[in-house]
């Protein structure tokens, strides 16, 4: 709760005071999680973390609109990572690879793009949303077979 929400709220709190400060508008991206939506076993405080992030982009995003602020969010679904790496056996790969539409785990560079899109002019009529990046993962209930 400190690092995903804290952590977030403040941050996001002083970069909206600074740019009031200097008559600025801006955009903030949060990080959510498909967790946010969907949860998982024993993962009850992540999870609620996620969702609690969720709700803090489209509260802040209205907070802020006022002051040209938006405020969107992405939620990555299963990402390749080093503080993953040691639960990613061939087995659960092969698990998600069947359950993920587009058949792979997703790699930083997947989420980049839209973070770089939600902070652009191409996004300037955009605000509150969480924009979901899991190659398909949160589509179907039930995983191919």
């Amino acid at each position: 709760m400190n690092l995903n929400v804290k952590a977030n709220y403040f941050v996001a709190q002083a970069f909206a005071r600074e740019l009031a400060e200097r008559g600025r508008t801006g955009s903030i991206v949060l990080t959510c999680s498909t967790n946010g939506f969907q949860s998982e076993d024993d993962t009850t405080a992540y999870d609620t973390s996620k969702g609690a992030l969720v709700m803090m982009t489209r509260t802040l995003a209205q907070a802020l609109a006022p002051q040209s602020i938006r405020v969107n969010a992405i939620a990555p679904g299963l990402i390749r990572t080093t503080l993953n790496a040691s639960m990613r056996t061939d087995e659960i790969e092969a698990h998600y690879n069947k359950k993920i539409l587009l058949g792979r785990l997703g790699e930083s560079e997947d989420y980049a793009g839209a973070v770089v899109f939600l902070l652009s002019e191409a996004a300037k009529y955009i605000t509150g949303q969480i924009l979901v990046v899991d190659g398909g993962l949160t589509v179907g209930q039930i995983a191919r077979m």
